[in-house]
């Protein structure tokens, strides 16, 4: 017998985007190559970010631009091998990061990022999972005062918006945050988000709530996806078996356009590659809250396994070597700033952000293909706008008048 749904992709997206057909009585099945969790979903930074109103844009100034041609930047790193096939998405990343294309889209997706909370509150409570869950808000710090004014000034916008948050002052902040070894300018706290001490743990927690629902688990390769005789779909799992079901969701993440191009459906998607590395903490120098060194470009998390360090954005083929120079160079600035144990594991890891050219996910019906749909493409935020992103395609699929307009993430729009 035919599942209703096949949600291929079991991280935060997939797994939410399950969860919530489940709680409108479809019957669904989930299949990944590896277990819920375990791909970009387990290495992201941990953070909630209901302040990310703004998707990243592509730097417009000249000084900024030359800066990264250099390849040296903290904050983003290019293999050059790679921009040849980078270079169209790019070009429109850049075009669409111009004020008048950028204002819309910076709109669409704040109404996607206020969702962000109340969805992940939901399923945090029916899985009982808060235990997960770290210091409310994360810490954006400033090594000057003319960055920290301005990003006062940017804060204040938010308010419009709903993003609250909290300014700090060099002494605010040290009474805040304890273990900063060094002396800063200050920093804007944000104090809507959630924090979670092991990402890849709440995607695990989603995801045994909707098996102990009733659905089904297949570990395989979505690459069998095939359409059926009847109008519906199917994959083989790992054991050969067909896995059956009237309507599938892709939600692969970066791996998504190379399964919907088999369709006819290519979405110009881009990666953005990211690295992590845990270290001990220091006795009576563990800092408590999750903190980006804005001026530097890298993250401090305190994980369940230590302290973890993230790094910003490295352009590169997905499944290039890794090359984990940015890592090394913030870990050494982020020495000076917090105490830092040995490393936990003997190798960073890698992950790859899907990005959009037009900063924006897909989700809605795949184009030409009767009974596929898709969610991907969130880039820097997946983690965020998982439980988001499955109520509202499930609304779609459901036929539901949506929570918010679904137009600007339609996967026929142009990019």
């Amino acid at each position: 017998m035919a599942h209703d749904v096949l949600v291929l992709g079991a991280g935060m997206v997939g797994v939410s985007c399950a969860l919530h057909l489940q709680q409108r009585g479809y019957d669904v099945a989930l299949l990944d190559r590896r277990d819920p969790g375990e791909e970009t979903s387990y290495g992201n930074a941990g953070i909630i970010q209901r302040e990310a109103v703004h998707p990243y844009a592509f730097p417009r100034d000249i000084k900024t631009l030359f800066s990264v041609a250099g390849n040296r930047r903290l904050d983003v790193r290019y293999h050059p091998r790679a921009i040849p096939a980078l270079a169209a998405p790019l070009l429109r990343y850049y075009a669409r990061s111009a004020p008048q294309a950028y204002a819309p889209i910076a709109a669409a997706y704040a109404s996607l990022i206020a969702l962000s909370i109340d969805t992940h509150e939901a399923l945090l409570a029916a899985a009982n999972a808060r235990h997960l869950l770290g210091e409310r808000g994360w810490l954006m710090l400033f090594r000057t005062d003319k960055q920290r004014d301005a990003a006062f000034h940017d804060a204040d916008k938010l308010l419009a918006l709903g993003v609250n948050h909290r300014k700090l002052d060099a002494t605010q902040l040290r009474a805040t945050e304890p273990a900063l070894r060094a002396d800063l300018s200050g920093a804007v706290y944000w104090s809507d988000p959630l924090t979670v001490r092991d990402p890849g743990a709440l995607v695990q927690a989603y995801a045994a709530l909707l098996f102990a629902r009733g659905a089904a688990w297949h570990q395989g390769n979505a690459q069998t996806l095939q359409p059926t005789a009847d109008g519906g779909w199917q994959v083989q799992n790992q054991h050969g078996e067909a896995v059956k079901a009237r309507q599938v969701v892709v939600a692969l993440g970066p791996w998504s356009p190379q399964l919907t191009g088999d369709f006819g459906y290519r979405p110009p998607l881009f990666v953005k590659r990211g690295y992590h590395q845990h270290f001990q903490p220091v006795a009576g120098a563990t800092p408590r809250h999750w903190m980006l060194d804005e001026e530097r470009g890298y993250l401090v998390a305190p994980m369940a396994r230590g302290l973890r360090i993230t790094t910003g954005a490295e352009l590169a083929h997905i499944d290039a070597p890794a090359t984990p120079h940015q890592l090394k160079a913030v870990t050494q600035v982020a020495r000076q700033l917090i105490a830092l144990g040995d490393p936990v594991e003997a190798q960073p890891w890698k992950g790859a952000r899907p990005c959009m050219p037009d900063m924006k996910p897909v989700i809605g019906a795949v184009p030409g293909q009767t009974g596929m749909w898709c969610a991907f493409g969130h880039g820097h935020q997946g983690f965020t706008l998982g439980p988001a992103t499955g109520m509202l395609l499930a609304e779609m699929m459901h036929g539901e008048r949506s929570s918010i307009a679904m137009e600007p993430f339609s996967p026929a729009r142009r990019f």
